[in-house]
């Protein structure tokens, strides 16, 4: 008889614990969906992060072989300058349309921005938006994207504005 009271004990105990489980998973669904969407968040941020550090490499050597001096040698001033044909080599312009063509994700919504650099003995100076792109002037090219962060259960209303620098001397 004692035996039957520990099993009809026993199955009352694990009858009692049926639904644990299922609250044990909901709360814990709580912590870990925020956590893996979070996750996969960030690794589109930094995939971001890489294409606007990518563009602004590409916009730089873009900009570098399309110098003053680019239609005296190729005799073609729409290479040089495909957006208006200016024979003084790439505007900033051109720049910007070039990095909205590389066919990024985003590359529609990033911002461009170019100074051209004059070197004064071994440092560069004057680096303005006025195109100086003469041979052995630098262009900086600055590619920025503001990534609207996402994160369930979070208010998040300021995004990530990531942005990349490149500068390069020019050659041509």
């Amino acid at each position: 008889m004692v035996l039957k009271v520990r099993s009809k004990f026993r199955s009352w105990r694990e009858r009692s614990e049926e639904g644990s489980s299922l609250v044990e998973m909901a709360l814990s669904c709580l912590i870990l969906i925020p956590v893996l969407f979070g996750i996969i968040q960030m690794t589109f941020a930094l995939y971001c992060y890489h294409y606007a550090a990518d563009a602004a490499r590409e916009a730089t050597r873009f900009a570098i072989v399309r110098g003053a001096n680019c239609a005296k040698f190729l005799k073609n001033s729409a290479y040089c300058s495909p957006t208006d044909g200016d024979a003084y080599g790439a505007t900033g312009n051109d720049i910007a349309q070039y990095v909205k063509t590389l066919g990024y994700p985003y590359s529609a919504t990033a911002t461009t921005s170019v100074k051209w650099c004059t070197k004064s003995g071994s440092t560069w100076i004057n680096c303005s938006t006025s195109r100086s792109n003469s041979i052995g002037n630098q262009v900086q090219v600055t590619v920025t994207y503001s990534y609207p962060f996402i994160v369930p259960f979070m208010k998040t209303d300021n995004p990530l504005n990531m942005g990349s620098v490149a500068s390069m001397t020019i050659v041509q």
